[in-house]
């Protein structure tokens, strides 16, 4: 009997000629996600986690497009943790994320913008994972069609077999993984591992996320452009206002870009290069966005995509926060912006009396 012959198919797939223009071979988030988790040792059930937000990302993307049709817009009446006026996509935000992520049997603790306390999953043996999220940010600009978005970051217990409270209070550096969604003219997700910044656009066909940026980084000539309030710049500090006020002196001025939801703005500085910024001021002292959810997910994002992150003089994924809902100033975007603002910060006095006898840096080269 003769050998039946066989086509080696190697695990790239295959493709052919005829459709070269149509993706025959799409990589989805899940498996993308399954792939990685087989690179991570120890990390399989990571993928049950990034799988399981994926499906609230959808839930959210769903009602946050029907929102205005289902009487979604509007206040709550409550006011959470950081002094927000909760609106009623905030709360069914946040109940889709936390029943997701109990539904992966693999998260001991959570930490919520929305949530007063942390919470701790009653029930689950060998969850090693703490996740931290913002479940809808922007979300006060969801009645005129602003972009809004959420935020997540996962922390890992590499000892203990169950996750504890403290191993969501620890510094960004210490993240397994992070990222955000961005619920605009299209869904978008990106997520990083620690290995680069990836990409994933919801495919409203067939109800999936597909690959769209793969290791992305920022431009190589970044587009100059600021992202601030400048309704507070009068009261910012001296470096703050030294830096912006450079931007405007330079022989092709910075342009000014705020959308006020800071998932648009950092998905565009990311995409765009530049710099976004919401500094401290004499308002809010120790800043406003909160660290734990905010800053050090889109921190670990940034520098994954080769850009950088500060508080204005430390790096801001190496602060150890103290609080579950601490808030701290950041600057982040590509090297050449955030780099020359740290030179404010390093030479320009805070207070305004001592910053009249200092000269400022010189242009950009």
């Amino acid at each position: 009997m003769a050998a039946a012959k066989a086509t080696i198919v190697t695990a790239d797939g295959v493709r052919s000629a005829h459709f070269r223009d149509h993706n025959t071979n799409p990589i989805t988030l899940s498996r993308f996600i399954m792939d990685a988790a087989q690179l991570e040792k120890g990390r399989s059930s990571l993928s049950f986690i990034l799988q399981s937000i994926g499906v609230a990302a959808k839930v959210i993307a769903n009602a946050v497009q029907k929102a205005g049709a289902q009487g979604l817009h509007g206040l709550v009446g409550e006011v959470n943790k950081t002094g927000d006026d909760q609106k009623k996509l905030d709360v069914l935000a946040n109940d889709v994320m936390i029943n997701a992520l109990i539904g992966s049997k693999k998260v001991s603790v959570m930490v919520s913008e929305e949530n007063e306390d942390p919470m701790v999953v009653d029930g689950v043996d060998h969850a090693r994972y703490a996740v931290v999220f913002d479940p809808l940010d922007g979300s006060s600009n969801i009645e005129c069609n602003v972009s809004v978005g959420t935020i997540f970051g996962i922390y890992h217990q590499d000892v203990a077999e169950t996750a504890t409270l403290a191993d969501a209070l620890q510094p960004g550096k210490n993240m397994v993984a992070a990222g955000y969604v961005l619920y605009s003219s299209s869904v978008v997700m990106m997520l990083s591992f620690g290995t680069g910044l990836y990409g994933f656009t919801l495919d409203p066909n067939y109800g999936e996320f597909v690959m769209s940026h793969e290791k992305l980084r920022f431009p190589d000539k970044p587009k100059q452009i600021y992202s601030v309030n400048t309704g507070n710049s009068e009261l910012w500090d001296e470096p703050t206002k030294a830096f912006v006020r450079w931007t405007k002196e330079q022989k092709t001025p910075y342009s000014g870009r705020y959308i006020g939801s800071m998932v648009s703005d950092v998905h565009r500085t990311i995409l765009y290069g530049g710099i976004f910024m919401y500094p401290a001021d004499k308002k809010s002292k120790n800043g406003k966005l909160r660290l734990l959810y905010e800053c050090f997910p889109m921190a670990y994002l940034v520098e994954q995509a080769g850009g950088v992150a500060t508080d204005g003089r430390r790096r801001i994924l190496d602060i150890q926060p103290k609080e579950y809902h601490e808030r701290s100033p950041i600057f982040l975007g590509c090297a050449r912006d955030v780099e020359k603002l740290m030179e404010f910060y390093a030479t320009v006095p805070a207070d305004a009396d001592s910053a009249e006898k200092r000269s400022r840096p010189g242009p950009l080269e």
